[in-house]
């Protein structure tokens, strides 16, 4: 059934993390219906979005967002956005003596965002675009999505994607970038480098800041359920994120808030003893942030947490580079997109305590993450052949740096199946035949993908979401598609096409896990030996020199140990029977 709209208020706090959120705001944006008259769609936008009005009078539709960044990380971006500009910043000037002007040479702009600046001139992207109630706006929008779906191809912004703003689509409101000039994004000096720097930030001003823009969004919810986080996880910005989830537990209790911490495969400017830092901070930010939140899940393409990981997660229908943060925030984005359905469901959703509750079990505040991004299924066929086609491996890979254990052991799962609808979800049968398998008799898409997943997870308490409408990855996403697939990301029936003669993918069917299982376990226990090995202060004194005290650093690998023994195999069956109790 269809309750009121709970809104998120979502907060961004790192550079990788406004990249993810960059692309996930893009993705949302492509899919949003801004026609009144339209049906409905499955996802909720007032979930994420609020209506407002610029200083003209013009409707407008934003993200309920707080993005968190250093000093000099906007580049082209101003702070405060350009959707609530005066029109005339003339008028407002009374002085009518000489005036001086001293104007800083503007930094260049990419081909998406002089393409965007021209349709803005256009008045195609005017804050009218945005407007949920006007019928003319929502033909102007459509005619945008169209045009960028047209000369996607003409982008290939790998090579001039420096910061996140460049491949920016959306307006924000001016609440939303908040940034820290005590320390720069680039350059050799005032570095948010280790965890104890983002520990004594939030105070002063960037406190009052913070809590100025949280009651700001916050305030205008009717039915607020809660908080979802996108958190750098390897530099100064998971102590920072560890005290803002310790804030909003204080100050919002009983409110959902899932934390995702993220991390890229690499750093541009890494060395031996940040790769310490790298691996401290990431290790600190899990105990802290997972103690604050109602879940804490890893986000990250690297093979492990630690200095010296695996090679990074590969998919077998893309061809990205991931030592690109345009590449790899646009996948972990991806995925996001259909993790967090169940609680931006226009009708049976559930809200973010119950999908934590559900999944954290025991104090079991670390989940996992895996995806098929994309989901493999070929043209004109039905998901129980796509899911056979797998025999006994699993569909998706680890986007957690927690490999697959498959050995069944799982205290909770929750799977989502993003981009099919009607007869492709089920067999089409003719009456007498024999199936091909026990998912071919399955007579619904959630039955299917249930018996699937029962199949490697016998005892595993599950619960499955099917969404028809698929991820909309419209310019200025990445094409880094096999050219096996289609526009609309299903395999081809015939050889694939060359490369330059392939259309753009514009949609994808996508299917995640989330998971608490005994794979957890393992990375936090390896990550916890691997910290507490370094003595700390022979190997990197300066990471204790900034408001970190040793016995702190003692304590919280203690925490982390004891986070790890959770997930052991024996407290599987204890898990259960506290469910049948």
């Amino acid at each position: 059934m269809s309750g009121p709209c709970r809104e998120v208020v979502t907060l961004q706090l790192g550079h990788y993390s406004n990249f993810i959120g960059t692309h996930w705001w893009n993705l949302q944006d492509a899919s949003l219906c801004y026609d009144p008259d339209g049906a409905p769609a499955e996802l909720q936008g007032d979930v994420l979005f609020r209506e407002g009005l610029t200083l003209g009078g013009h409707v407008t539709y934003t993200p309920r967002l707080i993005a968190m960044d250093l000093k000099g990380s906007l580049q082209t971006l101003p702070q405060e956005g350009r959707l609530y500009e005066p029109e005339s910043k003339a008028a407002a000037c009374t002085w009518d003596g000489q005036i001086t002007t001293h104007r800083e040479s503007p930094a260049s702009r990419n081909s998406f965002l002089r393409d965007l600046d021209s349709l803005d001139s256009a008045s195609f992207l005017a804050p009218d675009r945005c407007s949920v109630t006007s019928a003319e706006s929502a033909v102007a929008t459509e005619t945008i999505n169209d045009i960028l779906e047209r000369i996607q191809k003409s982008y290939r912004l790998e090579g001039s994607v420096r910061v996140w703003s460049d491949f920016l689509r959306i307006h924000l409101h001016p609440r939303t970038i908040s940034v820290i000039n005590q320390f720069n994004h680039d350059g050799e000096s005032e570095r948010l480098e280790v965890f104890g720097q983002g520990t004594v930030l939030l105070q002063g001003s960037v406190l009052e800041d913070l809590e100025d823009r949280l009651h700001f969004f916050v305030e205008e919810c009717d039915y607020l359920q809660g908080f979802q986080l996108f958190c750098d996880l390897t530099d100064g910005f998971s102590g920072l994120g560890s005290k803002v989830t310790e804030m909003l537990q204080d100050s919002y209790g009983g409110r959902g808030i899932l934390t995702w911490g993220v991390a890229p495969v690499n750093h541009p400017d890494t060395s031996s003893i940040k790769d310490v830092f790298h691996m401290m901070n990431c290790a600190l930010g899990t105990v802290s942030m997972a103690n604050h939140s109602s879940l804490f899940c890893p986000l990250t393409l690297r093979g492990g947490l630690g200095r010296r990981p695996p090679p990074p997660t590969a998919f077998p229908l893309l061809n990205y580079d991931p030592e690109l943060w345009f590449h790899s925030s646009a996948v972990l984005a991806l995925a996001l997109d259909a993790m967090t359905v169940s609680y931006r469901l226009r009708h049976n959703s559930a809200p973010m305590w119950q999908l934590s509750d559900a999944l954290t079990v025991s104090g079991r505040k670390v989940v996992s993450a895996y995806g098929s991004v994309p989901f493999p299924m070929m043209h004109g066929s039905c998901l129980p052949a796509a899911l056979d086609a797998f025999a006994n491996a699993l569909p998706w890979r680890s986007l957690s740096a927690c490999p697959e254990l498959g050995d069944g052991c799982c205290f909770g799962q929750s799977v989502t199946l993003k981009g099919l609808e009607g007869r492709s979800l089920v067999s089409p049968l003719l009456p007498g035949t024999e199936p091909a398998s026990p998912l071919h008799s399955e007579r619904s898409g959630e039955d299917v993908l249930t018996a699937y997943t029962r199949l490697h997870y016998p005892s595993t308490p599950l619960a499955v979401q099917l969404v028809s409408s698929p991820s909309k990855v419209t310019a200025p996403f990445p094409q880094m598609f096999s050219p096996a697939l289609t526009p609309q990301g299903f395999l081809q029936n015939h050889p694939a096409l060359p490369v330059s003669a392939a259309r753009p993918v514009s949609s994808l069917p996508v299917l995640t896990s989330l998971q608490s299982s005994p794979a957890a376990g393992l990375q936090l226990s390896e990550l916890q030996k691997a910290c507490s090995a370094l003595d700390m202060r022979r190997v990197a004194p300066s990471f204790l020199s900034h408001g970190l005290e040793l016995s702190e650093l003692t304590e919280a690998m203690e925490q982390l140990r004891s986070l790890a023994h959770c997930y052991q195999h024996n407290q599987l069956h204890s898990s259960s029977d506290e469910d049948d109790d």
